[in-house]
């Protein structure tokens, strides 16, 4: 496996990646107009991606200030280590840069989210209601953790 840093060229991969974690898991819930868009939040700092064969997309993940986003595996990848190298390259790089980072998922407890970051070190610190909605219009709450 391969964790870089993610480059332009990559996004379509990862869109056609992310399209299938959202049909598996509903993640992201609700699937955004702009899915490069997306991948590329306001104050993005920085995002790697992962390949098992080169071309190939297997996951990513992002930080903005303070805040790992957008982590998603593609299914076919998954039980390959694959997001724990890129969680580890982004705690690595926060690190390096003297920062601590944060994270949030949607409140769902029997979620593999929720299992997998409290399996890699990732303290639940409190719960919110998010300020963005289910597609059917319910509401969210989200889990927040600190590491």
């Amino acid at each position: 496996m391969i964790v870089r840093p993610r480059e332009a060229a990559d996004l379509p991969g990862c869109v056609t990646a992310l399209r299938a974690v959202h049909y598996a898991d509903a993640y992201p819930l609700n699937w955004p107009d702009d899915p490069i868009g997306w991948l590329s939040p306001t104050g993005l700092a920085r995002a790697w991606v992962a390949e098992l064969s080169p071309g190939t997309i297997a996951g990513h993940v992002a930080v903005r200030p303070g805040e790992l986003t957008r982590l998603f595996v593609a299914p076919a990848a998954r039980r390959r280590s694959v997001g724990t190298a890129l969680v580890g390259a982004a705690t690595a790089w926060g690190a390096d840069q003297g920062v601590e980072l944060n994270l949030e998922v949607t409140d769902e407890q029997r979620s593999a989210a929720v299992a997998f970051y409290a399996a890699t070190g990732w303290r639940h610190t409190h719960t919110t209601e998010a300020d963005w909605t289910t597609p059917d219009g319910h509401a969210v709450r989200l889990r927040h953790y600190t590491r």
